[in-house]
């Protein structure tokens, strides 16, 4: 490859093979190459599909509008058939599909040539990547550090110039953090707006929105566009898009009103190399010709960290029952993390009410969204509330497994909200910022605006109403304009 393609995205490399210029199977070659160099340092790319790769390339490719571009999916979030499903699961470490996820038909139909599958935490459940199954994965920008989670194994491989994009899945920011993480662009769409059957229902209750993450946002926004709209049967749909999200890319905004704050959503505190990328965002966004002015989100806290450890509870419950399903046989505890098993542990053991509670107040949040978005098109502020942390620092201690430990044998509500008390600040000290779309459904995404002193990526978030991913796309584009991002190369990086 020439030494152009460092920066170029998946639609530049498209083009190319459109143009006759490469072919397929010169860019998959050179995508295998490229992964070879720093998967071992980033323990990325955790399964390798190079001879399907070579065979598809070298073949009949459908005419969609990535064909011939390397691309990888997360080991979760959508079935491959013929290729593991893990989850990074014990359990299901030998699971293979029969069949492909509708998302997954739909990325295949834009051409893309699947070189891999990529690293995630057991079962999803992490804003980090360091499952025991196949180990941590590592940021390109410092080997030391989190590329995030839990699409952190894709992040890690796009932000070292491996493949220019690659699948990820969003519960609680899974491709947000990610992104932050790595110095990328990732958009959780609105709810529905992306497909997860026919193998799953909704994913965390609607929390969870499949998508991908890209260097640019013409990528992002050409592959929403390939696979958007529900799968039959799906229980809902997001709000019609006016035009192709492409398009947008060429529509100015108008003049937006944004609300932005360098505060915790559902932290803390907020580091301030965080709060410095914020307010550098938002002077760039009123150089752009749009308001600023500073305003929180308004929303409860106490009862949305409640509601989301509730749901991730129950995730993880119902996360080893569909498992099990698959596998076809009884759980044990020795196939899961000690701490997947005691989060499923809560799962069973919480009563419908307080399922439902937490559900309410999720929607009581989403109304209140909605009157915020009657003031304002945008809410702006950090992706996470940390540049990215080492590796290993959340590791829970020994009191805090002991305090998860305990509720194997006590009703979870008794002590419910002493864990929550105990390991929610840390829990959400990182991550606090991305949980509030997943809970209310609207679409957001993370822009790589900043790097701090040390080098390392901070994204700034962008939160729309319901549907208003349209917004989301022309900000992004007029912000990648003014201040591109496609230049900047980690340390570990083996250009396409």
């Amino acid at each position: 490859m020439t030494d152009a393609t460092e920066t170029a995205d998946a639609t530049t490399l498209a083009d190319r093979v459109r143009r006759k210029e490469v072919h397929p199977t010169e860019l998959v070659a050179a995508a295998i190459a490229a992964i070879e160099k720093v998967n071992p340092s980033l323990n990325a790319v955790v399964h390798r599909m190079y001879e399907k790769a070579k065979a598809a390339a070298g073949g009949e490719l459908p005419q969609g509008p990535f064909r011939g571009v390397p691309f990888v999916v997360k080991d979760l979030d959508g079935w491959l058939a013929g290729e593991p499903y893990t989850q990074s699961c014990r359990m299901s470490k030998d699971f293979i599909p029969p069949e492909d996820s509708e998302l997954m038909m739909r990325i295949k139909r834009t051409g893309v040539v699947i070189v891999g599958k990529t690293n995630t935490p057991e079962l999803g459940l992490l804003g980090i990547t360091e499952p025991e199954l196949r180990g941590p994965a590592r940021n390109p920008w410092n080997l030391e550090h989190t590329p995030g989670g839990s699409s952190g194994g894709t992040a890690a491989i796009v932000a070292a110039r491996a493949v220019p994009m690659g699948h990820g899945g969003d519960g609680g920011g899974s491709l947000r953090i990610p992104s932050s993480a790595c110095g990328l662009f990732g958009l959780k769409p609105s709810r529905g707006r992306n497909p997860l059957g026919p193998q799953l229902a909704e994913g965390w209750g609607g929390y969870v929105q499949p998508g991908v993450i890209t260097r640019s946002v013409r990528d992002c926004a050409a592959m929403l566009d390939a696979t958007q709209g529900p799968d039959v049967g799906a229980p809902y749909a997001a709000p019609p898009r006016e035009r192709p999200y492409l398009e947008e890319l060429g529509r100015a905004p108008r003049k937006l009103r944004i609300a932005f704050s360098t505060g915790a959503q559902l932290g803390r505190e907020t580091h301030d190399d965080v709060k410095e990328a914020v307010r550098a965002a938002a002077a760039l966004c009123s150089s752009l010709g749009h308001e600023l002015e500073e305003a929180p989100l308004p929303i409860e806290r106490e009862a949305l960290v409640s509601a989301y450890f509730t749901q991730v509870a129950v995730g993880a419950a119902i996360g080893i029952e569909y498992t099990s399903k698959w596998v076809g046989r009884s759980p044990k505890p020795a196939d899961f993390e000690p701490t997947t098993w005691l989060l499923a542990t809560i799962g069973r053991k919480l009563s419908a009410l307080e399922l439902q509670r937490s559900r309410d107040a999720c929607q009581a949040a989403g109304r209140s969204l909605g009157r915020f978005f009657c003031k304002y098109d945008l809410f702006l502020d950090g992706t996470l509330a940390f540049p990215p942390i080492a590796v290993g620092q959340l590791e829970l201690d020994r009191s805090q497994r002991l305090l998860l430990a305990a509720l194997r044998w006590v009703s979870p509500k008794a002590v419910l909200d002493k864990v929550l008390t105990e390991l929610g600040d840390d829990a959400l000290k990182y991550t606090p910022n991305t949980q509030v779309a997943n809970q209310t459904g609207v679409p957001a995404m993370s822009v790589p605006l900043h790097w701090n002193a040390a080098g390392l990526p901070i994204g700034v978030q962008f939160t729309a109403p319901l549907g208003g991913e349209s917004t989301l796309f022309q900000l992004a584009a007029q912000l990648e304009a003014a201040r591109p991002w496609a230049h900047r190369l980690p340390p570990v990086c083996a250009p396409l």
